[in-house]
């Protein structure tokens, strides 16, 4: 039987795609999925909450999230973007509630309820799925296009959209038809160094202000920091894993970070420092932080790592002591050795080259009737619900171009 559309991958891109395909006027869609089970990805995001977008509307803004397809996903958010993705999923019964950072979730706080809202939908709508269905082959054929599919089975269309996020099946079937890839490399890491007396401060989260350089290549971002007993972690780290990921990929995750664990200038700092001294010159510096934001423990292995004294007092404390306290505070530098676990249920840098593709349609320009949505491609956002973001509205455009006009 030929379908009008066959889609290549059972996430959150193939699902929008499929709905919104079908609903606008397309009568046979299947989606083959190549594993057990649909929408895994949409399962373990989050925690198991699924943060499936973000409250960021300013498109201006909202493009900022992305370390690569920047350019190109301007026109696509013009067109369905984050307060188009909320009020899709409100219309289709799924609650939603916006966090104090901007993330969006369900209001159950269950990603199951988002599993629930996409496969009632399609079930709804006509869309066929079948699981278990790897497809192997991809042929073009005066029709459209014949897949073959593991278990010798065979499959026709008029049209094919690929959406198999990060995994490397999609990626081998568009080179297949002529595409050409980004090589993929790991994006959103926590970083690990060698500074053993910041492992009694791990679990410690802060706002700082951190500078990455990578062979001469700097990149700059303020957030919140977590310690790990590996290295560092949280927000500002991820995202300038996400940034800086081919960089570190070619200098084999090595690099500096200079950490200005209070936010403030140097001025700032010393004036505090010196009013601090003058007020409390008879006690001990171990047990009286002039910073309140500072962890104690935090406080207290950046005197241990400067050989300060336990029984130094504040008016005991020389000008070179000070000035090494006031570098450790505002701008220390710790190596880089290596990645931490790659997170956020793996997200790459890389992909199908944009170069290749009609961001009005979504379609080849080397394959007519191929269409792609989502992480296969070369477009890959920070955390806070932007990679979801992406993939509604690629697979949205998608689903929209394919149905005649």
């Amino acid at each position: 039987m030929l379908s009008d559309l066959i889609i290549i991958g059972g996430g959150a891109s193939g699902f929008m795609g499929a709905i919104t395909a079908i609903s606008n006027g397309l009568r046979s869609v299947v989606i083959l999925e190549g594993t057990s089970k649909v929408l895994e990805k949409v399962r373990i995001s989050g925690g198991g909450r699924c943060n499936l977008t973000n409250s960021c509307c300013e498109i201006s803004n909202l493009v900022n999230n992305y370390p690569r397809g920047e350019k190109q996903l301007i026109g696509l958010f013009n067109r369905f973007s984050t307060s188009d993705a909320f009020d899709w999923f409100q219309k289709q019964g799924l609650s939603l509630k916006i966090e104090k950072d901007g993330r969006v979730f369900p209001c159950s706080d269950s990603s199951e309820d988002v599993i629930s809202c996409l496969t009632n939908v399609a079930k709804k709508s006509g869309v066929k799925v079948f699981i278990n269905s790897h497809v192997k082959q991809i042929r073009i054929t005066k029709k459209g296009f014949n897949l073959s599919v593991k278990g010798n089975n065979y499959y026709e269309a008029k049209k094919v959209l690929i959406c198999t996020g990060s995994h490397p099946s999609g990626r081998r079937l568009a080179m297949s038809l002529g595409h050409s890839i980004i090589q993929p490399v790991p994006s959103l890491f926590s970083f690990s160094t060698s500074e053993n007396y910041l492992k009694s401060c791990s679990g410690i989260s802060l706002d700082a202000q951190i500078k990455l350089t990578i062979n001469k290549k700097k990149y700059v971002d303020k957030g919140p920091i977590l310690i790990t007993h590996r290295g560092f972690s949280g927000p500002v780290i991820l995202r300038l894993s996400a940034f800086s990921a081919r960089d570190l990929y070619a200098n084999k995750y090595n690099g500096e970070i200079k950490i200005n664990w209070l936010c403030m200038s140097e001025v700032e700092v010393r004036s505090k420092l010196d009013l601090f001294k003058l007020k409390n010159s008879k006690k001990f510096l171990i047990n009286n932080k002039p910073f309140n934001k500072l962890p104690r423990s935090l406080w207290n292995a950046l005197l241990l790592s400067l050989s300060i004294d336990r029984q130094l007092k504040w008016s005991d404390i020389s000008k070179y002591q000070k000035e090494s306290l006031i570098k450790c505070l505002i701008m220390n530098s710790y190596l880089i050795n290596s990645r931490g676990p790659f997170g956020e249920e793996f997200v790459t840098a890389g992909g199908v080259s944009l170069k290749e593709i009609n961001f009005k349609t979504m379609e080849s320009k080397i394959c007519k009737g191929l269409f792609f949505a989502g992480e296969v491609l070369d477009i890959d956002g920070i955390t806070g619900g932007f990679n979801f973001q992406h993939c509604w509205t690629s697979a949205w455009v998608a689903g929209n171009s394919m149905v005649p006009k």
